[in-house]
């Protein structure tokens, strides 16, 4: 059998809004353009573990020319998780469905701790994954081979016998060179034929 492994932040859980993206740069209260530079810039050891949200916002002011107090610390904190906390329902249930049909399933996702544990205590449905891979959890963030690798290890398969659904195309490349069955998410119609076509239903 094959299993499936699903990126969460663009295929099941959406992108940040240009609302929510608006409400973090005037929490920080810098100009955007300057804002989102270092948000993406410094955010990579922040998704993988290797700092919890205060020292990755003390970088993010630090490269900004600034300083964010404990107050906005924690203010920018509430506002990053709210702006990835909105969900498509309809790949919530679809995803449901596959487990409760007998299909394996995971999750891989580049995701803080403050995020990880947001989601963990709002949403059951995490419980219907065999693996979960937080990046924050497993000290490997995507594209690193090790975070698919360690996807591998706990289902216990060959990379070959996983597909790996994800939004972007770095990450898709990454999983193919290691012998995954890839598929780019554009789509839930797209991506039901791409399980058909997988054998899976």
């Amino acid at each position: 059998m094959t299993a499936v492994l699903f990126d969460m932040f663009g295929v099941i859980a959406r992108q940040q809004s240009p609302a929510s993206r608006a409400r973090l740069a005037q929490t920080a209260q810098v100009p955007a353009e300057a804002f989102w530079d270092a948000y993406w810039s410094l955010r990579h050891p922040y998704d993988r573990g290797d700092q919890l949200g205060p020292e990755y916002w003390a970088k993010v002011a630090a490269r900004l020319g600034t300083r964010f107090d404990e107050q906005r610390t924690g203010e920018l904190i509430a506002a990053d998780v709210h702006s990835w906390s909105e969900l498509d329902q309809e790949m919530v249930e679809f995803v449901s469905a596959l487990s409760r049909g007998g299909v394996r399933t995971g999750l891989l996702s580049n995701i803080p701790e403050e995020l990880a544990a947001h989601y963990e205590q709002q949403h059951t449905w995490l419980e219907h994954f065999s693996v979960l891979a937080f990046s924050c959890r497993i000290g490997h963030a995507k594209p690193e081979p090790g975070a698919y690798l360690w996807c591998a290890e706990h289902f216990q398969l060959p990379p070959g016998g996983i597909l790996f659904v994800d939004d972007r195309e770095d990450n898709v490349r990454a999983a193919e060179a290691l012998g995954m069955r890839v598929h780019l998410f554009t789509s839930r119609d797209k991506l039901r034929q791409a399980l058909t076509r997988a054998g899976i239903r």
